[in-house]
């Protein structure tokens, strides 16, 4: 009987640790980042840190890598200084932790790119390992190599602000380069560009079709996400049409058939024959 109750607590704990987190948290990373987040779910062995209110947009992150949680600080009072311009806002003052969402927003909105696009590059290339670095020595979150960084004025690799504005400033350089084919922009920044020229495309190279096909991969389920949810906010905000007394007694035959509203959201295909993710 007290095996059987010691079984039943367990299955209880088990049972809410399973549940999603609702509210606003802070989730702190073992490489010293935090991921504010509205709520959470575990998948496998990834902990799914959705960051946007909508659910849209989230993040994947290996549960082993997540420290702790902590509540999300309160929104800070922005008060206007003597010109009028309005003070910098302070987060946590004894905890200078970098939140990811935050740099990765700021520079994606510097060099007018999809976040969800730069997310997705950083949990290819280094897993949201700050530290992370490369048996070719490519260095931190976007795994620039040092005469990269070095190019793109990034003193410290090994800064996450510093390294996501260089790999976001990079990424968009290749975009515009290869006039925004997001399949040799991707595999430039995988191979690099005189190998991309050198092929005529994405090279015939294992690691870096497999590369290409994960980052557009994981980008595509962000962008089908949100357009579901789209499609679901439109659907309970649409009101219902109410028939006219005149045609409520009308056959179905005289009826014209609703409307079909389609939904789309462009996708990146990866045309690369990489093997299956």
């Amino acid at each position: 009987m007290r095996r059987l109750s010691s079984i039943c607590a367990w299955a209880v704990v088990l049972a809410v640790a399973a549940l999603p987190c609702l509210g606003d948290e802070v989730a702190v990373l073992t490489n010293g980042f935090t991921i504010q987040h509205t709520r959470r779910t575990v998948v496998g062995e990834l902990t799914r840190l959705y960051v946007s209110a909508d659910g849209a947009s989230y993040v994947d992150v290996p549960t082993s890598e997540i420290d702790h949680y902590e509540e999300a600080p309160p929104a800070p009072a922005v008060a206007p200084s003597a010109n009028g311009a309005n003070a910098q806002a302070l987060g946590f003052p004894a905890r200078p932790k970098t939140d990811l969402t935050d740099v990765v927003n700021t520079a994606s909105g510097r060099y007018r790119l999809d976040p969800d696009l730069v997310n997705s590059v950083i949990k290819a290339e280094s897993g949201f390992n700050v530290r992370a670095v490369s048996p070719k020595g490519a260095q931190g979150l976007m795994q620039l190599m040092p005469s990269t960084a070095a190019q793109l004025g990034v003193p410290n690799a090994f800064d996450p602000q510093a390294n996501v504005e260089g790999g976001t400033k990079y990424l968009r350089e290749l975009l515009e380069r290869y006039d925004f084919d997001l399949i040799k922009a991707l595999a430039a920044y995988n191979a690099g560009p005189q190998r991309v020229e050198q092929f005529g495309g994405v090279p015939p190279f294992y690691e870096t079709r497999a590369y290409v096909a994960r980052v557009v991969k994981d980008f595509n389920k962000k962008k089908v996400a949100q357009s579901k949810t789209a499609a679901h906010s439109s659907a309970q905000k649409a009101p219902s049409p109410q028939p006219s007394a005149t045609n409520r007694n009308a056959s179905a035959k005289t009826q014209a058939p609703a409307a079909q509203t389609h939904h789309s959201v462009p996708v990146a295909e990866a045309r690369t024959n990489s093997p299956s993710q």
